[in-house]
């Protein structure tokens, strides 16, 4: 049986994905999951490659919690 936090891990790779995937991309669900629209007031498409970033350093942050494990 995997240990729980794997699936907390798995789940914030999904997560980085899905912030590096909007930062090209527009869709009703990457929208709604966009952090510069969640902490910006002013967010526009000059910020949107902010989620380019912090999708990088979740999915990383992920996977090396689960591979040095």
């Amino acid at each position: 049986m995997p240990h729980p936090d794997t699936w907390i891990h798995v789940l914030a790779i999904l997560y980085g994905l899905l912030l590096m995937t909007a930062s090209f991309r527009s869709g009703r669900l990457l929208e709604a999951m966009r952090v510069d629209a969640l902490f910006i007031k002013a967010y526009s498409d000059k910020t949107r490659p902010l989620n380019l970033v912090i999708g990088l350093l979740v999915a990383g942050y992920a996977v090396l919690a689960l591979w040095t494990r």
